[in-house]
């Protein structure tokens, strides 16, 4: 499949070149002989980290798209700034474009061909396992129906095994029940088997072991299935620590190379931004001393990923005493919940409403997304007293690094009044995270805070 890839690239620079030539003449083709190999090495590793490389026997066409298309966002952004560190200038931006968009192409018809022609080959009764099931509940016979309903993936049930001897001779899911487990040693020795699938209720997992044990000593896989808990949101996998296999939940994204692109297009944009705005920093600053007595920053405790606390920084907009006069206005909160947010609030300054408006207010934060408190996208950061208010599944806001901007920010920020309603966004961003996703929170957050809609 490496070598299939390794063809594909060579292939998608050829085409690239050819087009590219044709409009405009380029250099000879052996000057891109470093850039070639760097695209081929960087592409051929995505792939492998995206999982490409893995047997395609239970891999859903959806899943091989999605990775191909991971992979070539993400390469394609590590080979410019591979490029751009190298000073490997010769390469045409066109000719780098047309290289990606082919190769995403070529790739995808190549995986497709392959697993459309394995798949007919199984179903042809070729390059099929035998396999045995373990159990007779519901969960077991949903596993039947599918291995039977989907017969291209190559396996073949021998038949199921149940504790009780009653159970033998009886038909589950359209399958015999051949034996007890306890005459697994036999079942073997008198059929074929490949693989074995143990989908039993928890209170057989101790009655199991002994059964696994004898499989490892012939050599057969095993796979028991461990979906003992009706989990409405976290995606399970499989895990090691010093040895020992864990079973892990998670609800937060954790692609690493997705995580690690966000982390450093957050560092390279906050920094950009605060360098360019470094005048509009100075004029905000003058602007903020001259019109009201106090500091020109206003830092205030912020609550951060799973309850880390730390100093959140904005240019100050309310009169230096605002947080003592909070609790003679809690009455007047116009937010259902543990949020405070007030239309017209008497601590705020006459700069400090023009900054609100136009939520300029916000910049500084930039400082805190370098510093990696914070994220440029990411749920708004609570203050520790609106923590300890919330409900066990708002809580699930500090799952994620937070952010100055998400999709509350572009949905109408002030004008949505109910903080459930805030939460749920909060957590459909986090359920639906994708790099692409904050790119497209970016883009429309600045037409949002330009023409200002739902600030106040």
């Amino acid at each position: 499949m490496i070598l299939a890839d390794i063809v594909v690239a060579v292939a998608s620079f050829l085409l690239a070149y050819y087009i590219r030539n044709s409009v405009e003449p380029l250099a000879p083709i052996q000057d891109y002989a470093l850039p070639v190999v760097i695209f081929i090495v960087l592409w051929t590793s995505c792939l492998f980290f995206s999982e490409m490389y893995r047997s395609f026997r239970l891999k859903k066409i959806s899943e091989i798209l999605f990775s191909i298309y991971q992979t070539t966002y993400i390469s394609f952004f590590i080979f410019v700034g591979v490029c751009y560190l190298f000073h490997i200038t010769e390469i045409s931006r066109v000719l780098v474009v047309l290289m990606f968009v082919n190769i995403a192409g070529l790739t995808a018809i190549e995986k497709l061909s392959m697993i459309l022609f394995l798949r007919w080959l199984r179903q042809k009764g070729f390059n099929y396992r035998n396999v045995l099931v373990v159990g007779t509940g519901p969960r077991a016979q949903r596993l039947v129906h599918e291995l039977d309903g989907n017969k291209d993936l190559g396996f073949k049930i021998i038949g199921l095994l149940d504790q009780d001897a009653a159970m033998v001779g009886r038909t589950v899911a359209g399958y015999p029940v051949i034996d007890v487990l306890s005459n697994l040693p036999k079942v073997t020795r008198d059929h074929v088997v490949d693989q074995v699938f143990f989908v039993v209720p928890r209170s057989w997992v101790g009655d199991i072991e002994e059964a696994v044990l004898f499989l490892e000593k012939l050599g057969v896989r095993v796979d028991v299935a461990i979906d003992y808990f009706n989990m409405a949101i976290a995606n399970a996998k499989q895990s090691e620590f010093f040895g020992v296999p864990f079973l892990t939940f998670e609800t937060a994204p954790n692609n690493f190379v997705a995580l690690f692109l966000k982390r450093m297009m957050d560092v390279v944009l906050s920094a950009a931004a605060l360098i360019i705005l470094s005048p509009l920093f100075l004029l905000l600053a003058f602007l903020i001393r001259i019109s009201s007595k106090g500091p020109v920053f206003f830092v205030q405790k912020r609550v951060s990923m799973n309850g880390r606390v730390f100093n959140l920084f904005k240019f100050r907009t309310m009169v230096e005493d605002a947080e003592a006069k909070l609790a003679d206005l809690q009455h007047l909160n116009e937010m259902k919940g543990p949020a405070f947010k007030m239309e017209k609030d008497p601590r705020i300054t006459f700069v400090g409403a023009l900054l609100r408006k136009t939520s300029l207010d916000e910049l500084p934060q930039f400082w805190n997304v370098l510093r990696g408190d914070m994220s440029l996208v990411g749920p708004r950061p609570p203050l520790p007293k609106e923590v300890e208010q919330y409900d066990d599944w708002q809580r699930r806001r500090l799952s994620m690094r937070p952010g100055i901007t998400c999709i509350w920010q572009i949905q109408g920020r002030n004008r949505i009044t109910d903080f459930k309603e805030w939460a749920r966004l909060d957590l459909q961003y986090i359920d639906n995270w994708s790099l692409w996703l904050d790119i497209e929170i970016l883009f429309k957050t600045v037409p949002a805070v330009l023409l200002g809609v739902g600030a106040k």
